[in-house]
C-alpha cells in the first residue's frame, strides 16, 4: 500500500476524472508520439492509468521510450504490465525503468492518491487467462494445467487483497487496474475461440467480493469499451485500438461526504494516430 501527498485539486471536487488506457505498444521509433496528448492531461483528468501492453517486445529501451511520454505530466500515473511487457523477460527493469520516470507499477499491490479531499485508491494486477464461468480452465489434471490455472487464481486473490486494502484506508474512489479481462462482454468482436486467452471470471470475483467503482483492462483489441461484472460494478476495455483515442475520460461522481462513487458519463478525448501493435 503506497499513500501520497500532497493533495491534488481540480476544476470542480464533485468527482474524479479518471484518465485510462492501455496496449499503447510503443517501440523505439514511437518517440514523442502520444506525449502531446498526454500533455493535456492536467486540464481534464486527476491521474492516468495505464493498463499493460505498454511495449511492443518487453524490453528496457521501449521502457525508456513509454517513460518519457508520460514523465512529469503533471498528474499521477499508475500502470500494471501486460504480456506484451513479460515478452523479452525483463518484466523487473521494464518496471524499473518506469518508476524512475515516477509510474506508479502496481503487481497485487495498492495506491491511495488524494485529489480534491478525497481518497482515491487503485488496486492493480496484470490477470491471467483462464476463461469464464461454465467456459473456463479447471485446476485439474496435468502439472501444466494445474499451474495455468493457478497463475489465475494468484492473481485474482493479490487483486482481492489490494482492493481490501483500499477499503481499510476508507477511499472514496477505488478503481481494479488489471490488463486482462475479469468480463467477457467486453470482449465481444473477438472470436469465441479465444476468450479463455484474454481474461478470467476470477478477477471479477475478485471485485465483487471487495468492491470497487470503476474496473479497467486492456489486452482485447478487438473487444467492446463497456462492460459489467454479475456484482454491478462497471467494466471498461481501454485498449488503445477499442477506444480509437490516446485515452479514455471516465467521471466518477462523489457523493457528498465522499464516502462513496458511481461511474458517470464516460468520454474519449486527445484523438492521437497511434501505433497499435498485436495482441
Amino acid at each position: 500500500m503506497t499513500l501520497l501527498g500532497p493533495e491534488r485539486t481540480g476544476p470542480g471536487t464533485a468527482a474524479v476524472r479518471v484518465a485510462a488506457v492501455g496496449d499503447i505498444h510503443l517501440g523505439e521509433d514511437c518517440r514523442g508520439l502520444l506525449r502531446p496528448a498526454f500533455e493535456t492531461l492536467p486540464d481534464c483528468a486527476d491521474l492516468l492509468l495505464l493498463a499493460g501492453d505498454l511495449t511492443r517486445h518487453g524490453y528496457a529501451a521501449e521502457a525508456e521510450v513509454v517513460a518519457a511520454e508520460v514523465a512529469g505530466l503533471g498528474v499521477p500515473v499508475v500502470a500494471v504490465l501486460g504480456n506484451h511487457d513479460h515478452h523479452a523477460d525483463q518484466p523487473a527493469e521494464v518496471t524499473r525503468v518506469l518508476r524512475d520516470a515516477g509510474v506508479h507499477v502496481l503487481e497485487g499491490e495498492s495506491i491511495v492518491l488524494p485529489v480534491a479531499g478525497h481518497k482515491v485508491g487503485v488496486a492493480g494486477v496484470k490477470g491471467f487467462c483462464g476463461g469464464f464461468v461454465g467456459r473456463s480452465a479447471g485446476e485439474f489434471g496435468e502439472p501444466e494445467m494445474k499451474a495455468f490455472v493457478r497463475t489465475t487464481r494468484r492473481s485474482a486473490a493479490l487483486l482481492a487483497r489490494a482492493l481490501a486494502e483500499l477499503s481499510e484506508h476508507g477511499c472514496a474512489v477505488r478503481v481494479a487496474l488489471t490488463h486482462f479481462s475479469p468480463v467477457p462482454d467486453t470482449l465481444a468482436g473477438e472470436p469465441l475461440e479465444i476468450y479463455p486467452f484474454l481474461g478470467s471470471y476470477l478477477l471479477a470475483e475478485a471485485i465483487d467480493a471487495q468492491g470497487a467503482d470503476l474496473a479497467v483492462h486492456g489486452h482485447a483489441h478487438l473487444g467492446t469499451e463497456h462492460g459489467m461484472t454479475a456484482g454491478g460494478v462497471r467494466v471498461r476495455n481501454v485498449a488503445q485500438p477499442v477506444i480509437d483515442h490516446a485515452f479514455a475520460l471516465y467521471r466518477l461522481p462523489l457523493d457528498g461526504h465522499g464516502t462513496g462513487a458511481t461511474a458517470g458519463t464516460d468520454s474519449a478525448t486527445a484523438s492521437t494516430p497511434a501505433r497499435y501493435g498485436t495482441r
